[in-house]
């Protein structure tokens, strides 16, 4: 018999919940994997062996009671940007050191409530707003990979975690990309739902006001659509909730007469390095001789539109949060993070509202891609490069051009601002590290991403693990 480590959370619960494993021996062999590995990636930043065998033997009373658990002894992480009651929870940040949770997040309660334990908290970059996972408190997270290199951000904790075994899901954000990126650097699947199908709060004030969703992380895509099933729900005290029926993803492969379409560059021109579309592109090309139609089509978004056009509320929205802790101590500010906040100080309120009016036409022209165009999904590059030496915001060129600080992150927030739902799929690899697929559909299309997202992961064949994954 394998480690449990390995498992899936399928396997997992499955062997768990007919007592063919207790979930305390489930979380030894978990939090055994944790210590390990954890010293080669700073993946996760707070673990507790007591707390988190403790959470299992309450599993295992729970199960011998009767009760039916569908998560019974999963192993999950959950990003420090999210609340556990009574653990520390700083997002990564030195002016939230000292706090402790006073409430679950509604995401994490779930969880619990179906029987997961929790494992460990993983890092993330100071306030989930860069693209890469180091900060002042925690330091630097790495890839399982190749130690040397991000695992990306703002999940990169996360990521680095589950690709690495510890745990067998991880509970993360996405509010322009964190989830999804991450997964696609690490191999991967990242769902991002519809805004307002899982709950979200209570926790931390959110600088991207109204783009930020819970997010999925999971090693194969039956595991984090399953993940997606059991989290969505209506809560009237998170403000963005929606109360839309829930979604099941059905077994087996979506209808051949899907209208798919797929575009290199997202209609935006954005830069790919060769590589990369070169691999995507086989996958394409397959799924085409699969049978598949898919049209090289992309939607027509307003004139101008580049890599993060509504950056400005970002920078807007942490000015406000945290530019009186950045006067008092500039010290205890990530340097990236400083200056965005700086940034954020000279935004107008002119300028908010243009960037807000941009919102719209930009969800318009997502809208009638789907609607009025007649696509059912979009298939894109998750990211445009392989991940790249820890030391860098970014990779310094992309696709032969020079790349700002988020040039590898242009594929992501447009689906934010539209609120859609999305799915990175791992797609191969490149030059020995994974590269990703986005799976896009229109708002409340989440079960078919989830379905097509399949497809494309039954194509690409069996998971592939970092070298780490064989290591003892």
């Amino acid at each position: 018999m394998t480690t449990p480590w390995r498992w899936s959370a399928h396997e997992t619960a499955s062997a768990v919940a007919s007592r063919r494993l207790s979930a305390r021996e489930v979380a030894l062999s978990s939090l055994q994997r944790l210590h390990d590995v954890n010293p080669q990636l700073n993946a996760v930043i707070t673990a507790d062996d007591a707390w988190t065998l403790g959470q299992a033997d309450a599993v295992d009373a729970r199960l011998a009671r009767g009760e039916a658990l569908p998560l019974a002894g999963v192993p999950i992480t959950v990003k420090d940007n999210l609340w556990v009651q009574g653990r520390r929870a700083t997002q990564g940040s030195k002016l939230f050191a000292g706090f402790v949770a006073p409430a679950d997040a509604w995401a994490v309660a779930r969880l619990r409530q179906l029987g997961a334990v929790i494992v460990g908290i993983t890092n993330c970059s100071e306030f989930a707003c860069k693209g890469v996972t180091n900060n002042l408190l925690h330091g630097v997270t790495r890839s399982p990979w190749n130690p040397a290199l991000t695992p990306g951000g703002s999940s990169g904790g996360a990521v680095a975690a589950l690709a690495a075994g510890i745990g067998a899901l991880a509970l993360a954000t996405d509010a322009g990309g964190s989830t999804r990126r991450p997964a696609a650097h690490c191999g991967l699947v990242g769902m991002k739902p519809t805004f307002g199908l899982i709950p979200c709060g209570p926790g931390f004030d959110e600088p991207n006001f109204g783009l930020s969703v819970i997010g999925q992380l999971a090693r194969n895509v039956a595991d984090a659509a399953w993940m997606f099933e059991l989290l969505q729900a209506h809560d009237g005290s998170d403000w963005g909730s929606q109360p839309a029926p829930p979604q099941q993803v059905p077994m087996g492969p979506p209808p051949r007469t899907l209208r798919i379409a797929w575009s290199t560059d997202f209609g935006c021109g954005f830069a790919v390095d060769t590589a990369v579309q070169a691999a995507l592109q086989r996958v394409v090309d397959g799924l085409r001789a699969d049978g598949w139609q898919i049209s090289d089509a992309a939607p027509s978004w307003p004139a101008g539109t580049r890599e993060y056009p509504l950056i400005k509320l970002q920078h807007a929205g942490l000015a406000a949060l945290h530019g009186a802790a950045l006067d008092a101590d500039p010290t205890q500010i990530d340097p990236d993070l400083a200056a965005q906040i700086r940034t954020g100080r000279s935004v107008s309120g002119v300028e908010i509202a243009e960037v807000l009016l941009l919102r719209e036409q930009l969800h318009g022209a997502f809208a009638r891609f789907f609607a009025a165009d007649g696509f059912d999904l979009l298939l894109t590059p998750t990211t445009p490069v392989t991940s790249w030496p820890v030391e860098q915001l970014g990779p310094a060129v992309i696709g032969g051009q020079p790349a700002g600080p988020r040039g590898h992150a242009a594929f992501t927030p447009l689906v934010n601002y539209a609120q859609a739902p999305a799915c990175s799929v791992p797609a191969g690899l490149v030059g020995g590290l994974p590269v990703g697929l986005q799976v896009i559909g229109p708002r409340y299309a989440d079960a078919r991403v989830l379905q097509f997202a399949a497809v494309i992961e039954h194509h690409i064949g069996p998971t592939l693990h970092p070298p780490l994954w064989d290591v003892a």
